[in-house]
């Protein structure tokens, strides 16, 4: 399989769908780069070799044409990165996109608008009424996919070589992140950089283990993580569960859990996992102790306390101090670390120092020679906030396509290029 330094772009044209789904604020700012900056190696290599790129990205969720949603608002800062001005196809497919992608020279750029103003891209029917019958909602469905195969063509035909760089979009079987692909020979698709090096983590930590692995799982819901959760149990020696679902976990051996958030219908569940644990020989780590508050606030009144005793009227936000030093000698004595989700409600400055002292001790573990990686939106966020991104070894940009590879499952963006 093709990788970026063995290929030659000179003279060649690649489509690269990259995930520029940036943050704009209400004036259409850019408040948060990170992902157009986490694609600059690959778009620059092309462009140095002599070869030209369409880009093509989503930007949220449309269901149409919007100007809210147009790719336009970024292009600026994508010419400031990568150093040229790059042009802009008001549209991703039609007759003028197409000559503009005719008409790239070596070293230009031509970013697309946004893919997701088609339903095509998604493959997924649009404007169906509430009360559609089954009949109706079959037909959309089989409409749009017949013209979503229309519309991968045209995009594919852009382009001499397909390079997908978006792990963030890996795990839908979209138009421009797998359909694609199968307009292009072997020798003429693969990863950018971004991608490569996502997969290389995850598959590090997963396949390429250095025990103790240690997984550290936070979040407020058992049941959104618990297909990762069984998964992971088969593989890591210590697993920390907090967040949120600390309570559901308490409650469900009988604990006073007061106010705190809790899933009153995982409760076997949350047993279950305890069992399977122990059958497992896995380490399960879970919280001792809370930081209480009496409302969900920075400012709130705070305490500490059991999570089995916490009062009425109150709630746990944070890990107590027993569970810090818990949670913290696992972590530090690990070889290798997942961290997918805080330990306590981290937006709070009030209520970060859990997660602070689990991302203090992923730094130290990382310094001894551990491999350390971070992700989950959360996640990142709070080692952004605590100055760590730079001290770990690597911070995932994926969300749902991370989540997925952990599962074990095998993501349609991937498959679609190495076939497995």
């Amino acid at each position: 399989m093709q990788t970026m330094d063995s290929f030659n772009f000179a003279g060649k044209k690649a489509f690269v769908r990259v995930d520029f789904n940036v943050p704009l604020d209400e004036n259409f700012h850019i408040t948060d780069d990170t992902r157009i900056r986490a694609a600059v190696p690959t778009l620059k290599k092309i462009l140095r070799d002599g070869g030209s790129v369409i880009i093509g990205s989503h930007l949220g969720r449309p269901k149409g044409a919007t100007d809210k949603f147009s790719l336009r608002h970024i292009l600026p800062r994508v010419s400031e990165l990568l150093g040229v001005d790059v042009q802009f196809a008001g549209d991703c497919i039609g007759s003028e996109t197409e000559a503009k992608a005719a008409a790239l020279r070596p070293g230009e750029a031509l970013l697309l608008e946004n893919l997701r103003f088609y339903a095509e891209e998604e493959g997924k029917p649009r404007g169906l009424a509430e009360n559609a019958t089954e009949e109706e909602t079959a037909s959309a469905k089989k409409a749009v996919k017949e013209t979503q195969k229309e519309f991968t063509k045209k995009l594919a035909s852009y382009a001499d070589v397909y390079v997908n760089d978006a792990f963030g979009t890996a795990h839908r079987a979209h138009a421009s992140t797998a359909l694609i692909a199968d307009h292009f020979d072997a020798e003429h698709k693969l990863f950018g950089y971004l991608l490569q090096n996502e997969i290389t983590a995850v598959e590090k930590v997963m396949k390429d283990t250095e025990r103790p692995f240690t997984a550290i799982m936070g979040g407020s819901k058992v049941s959104s993580k618990i297909e990762i959760i069984r998964n992971l149990l088969d593989k890591v020696d210590n697993l920390i569960l907090a967040g949120g679902m600390t309570y559901t976990f308490a409650k469900a051996f009988g604990g006073n859990i007061g106010d705190s958030i809790v899933e009153n219908d995982k409760l076997d569940l949350a047993r279950e996992l305890v069992e399977m644990a122990k059958e497992k020989g896995v380490n399960l780590v879970l919280a001792t102790d809370a930081k209480i508050a009496d409302s969900f606030s920075n400012d709130a009144k705070t305490n500490f306390a059991s999570v089995k005793e916490i009062p009425n009227g109150w709630e746990g936000l944070d890990i107590g101090p027993e569970s810090e030093k818990l949670f913290t000698e696992v972590i530090r004595n690990s070889k290798t670390i997942l961290w997918n989700g805080p330990v306590g409600v981290f937006e709070f400055d009030n209520f970060d120092r859990g997660s602070r002292a689990v991302s203090d001790a992923i730094v130290e573990a990382t310094r001894k020679g551990a491999f350390s990686l971070v992700g989950g939106g959360d996640s990142v966020a709070c080692v952004n906030k605590f100055g760590h991104a730079d001290q770990v070894s690597y911070v995932s940009t994926g969300g749902g396509a991370l989540l997925e590879m952990i599962e074990g499952k095998v993501l349609p963006g991937i498959k679609a290029i190495r076939g497995y």
